[in-house]
């Protein structure tokens, strides 16, 4: 990555980033940065990147769970603090929306429901509050940008937090296992693979809009 980089999108895992990068893949200025899930990762990641440049801007992307039940499958929220960044979003299609910043996955509609009820917040996701802080301590503007992948009223098919290493992301082996012991869920979980290719192609089409902008 180089110094004159205009754009840093950060993205939890590489499935929500390949829409995106297919279609900035010609785009010089903008660098992807797959940080992995949780805060712990997604600070170190990020840290060891501006040491070695400064953008311009930076966007913390993905996908997030709805707590407010207005939000469908899909939706791009955002939420900033940078003017330019405000305006840009809102002209490419994206919602402005309270976040909340978890520890852990929301797994249920009632803990959903609890954490708009103690938060008031429209939507959950694990990075971007300290992606955030990383970037004020070094002005750099910054802007959450995520799709809903999970609605307010519904209920994953796994605890994926049952399913996480140590470091927050997932363990595929316990992925599998927990498979094969609930086979009955494997049509939940195609149906949440494909809102969440949904959700990454929605991102893409907003994102792009944004890191074009002069």
């Amino acid at each position: 990555m180089n110094r004159e980089t205009q754009s840093l999108v950060c993205f939890a895992l590489k499935e929500e980033a390949i829409p995106f990068q297919n279609l900035a893949a010609d785009l010089t200025e903008v660098h992807l940065l797959v940080t992995g899930i949780g805060r712990a990762n997604a600070e170190s990641k990020l840290r060891a990147v501006l040491e070695n440049c400064r953008p311009r801007q930076v966007l913390t992307c993905g996908f997030a769970g709805a707590l407010n039940s207005q939000l469908a499958i899909g939706d791009v929220v955002f939420a900033t603090g940078d003017a330019m960044l405000l305006e840009r979003l809102g002209r490419s299609g994206a919602r402005p929306a309270s976040f909340h910043c978890s520890a852990r996955v929301a797994v249920t509609a009632a803990e959903k429901a609890e954490l708009r009820r103690t938060t008031g917040a429209d939507v959950v996701e694990m990075e971007s509050e300290v992606i955030q802080t990383v970037c004020r301590e070094r002005g750099v503007p910054c802007a959450t940008v995520r799709a809903i992948s999970d609605t307010a009223d519904e209920d994953l098919p796994l605890d994926f937090n049952q399913i996480s290493k140590p470091d927050a992301n997932l363990d595929l082996g316990k992925l599998a296992l927990a498979i094969a012991k609930s086979p009955g869920k494997i049509p939940a979980l195609l149906r949440l693979r494909k809102n969440c290719r949904l959700a990454a192609e929605r991102l893409a089409a907003v994102l792009i809009k944004v890191v074009e902008q002069p």
